[in-house]
């Protein structure tokens, strides 16, 4: 018998992740509020070792910055599409990409209300 048929393609998945890589040099090099989310990411985490937040919280932190940064880029594919096909600003197409960068915004209240309250008691001790 050949093969078999779940046996896991080791050359695949390491050019989908060749791929996936190239997505995010390029989402760092292009996309401006990408690299600033990142950064404020970067921050976070180092935050959450010098203030020694427990196994939990670092967990949960890790997770809003993650949330965050992947809407970022869902946004930024939206925003790119669109402006492919239709270069010209359609009235629908603002409300799409308005709908897109609000959904970014909404993770983004979430995350600092999240890091407020994981952060603010840590400043006391």
């Amino acid at each position: 018998m050949g093969k078999a048929k779940y046996m896991i393609n080791f050359q695949k998945f390491l050019n989908s992740l060749k791929i996936a890589l190239s997505g995010l040099k390029t989402a760092l090099k292009t996309e401006e509020n990408f690299r600033i989310q990142a950064l404020i990411g970067f921050i976070v985490i180092i935050l959450m070792f010098v203030l020694g937040v427990s196994v939990l919280e670092r967990s949960i932190l890790i997770l809003v910055v993650f949330v965050v940064l992947s809407l970022e880029l869902i946004n930024s594919q939206i925003e790119k599409f669109l402006d492919l096909i239709q270069p010209v600003l359609h009235p629908k197409v603002k409300i799409i990409k308005d709908l897109s960068a609000a959904a970014v915004l909404i993770s983004v209240f979430g995350a600092i209300i999240i890091g407020i309250l994981i952060f603010f008691p840590h400043f006391f001790k």
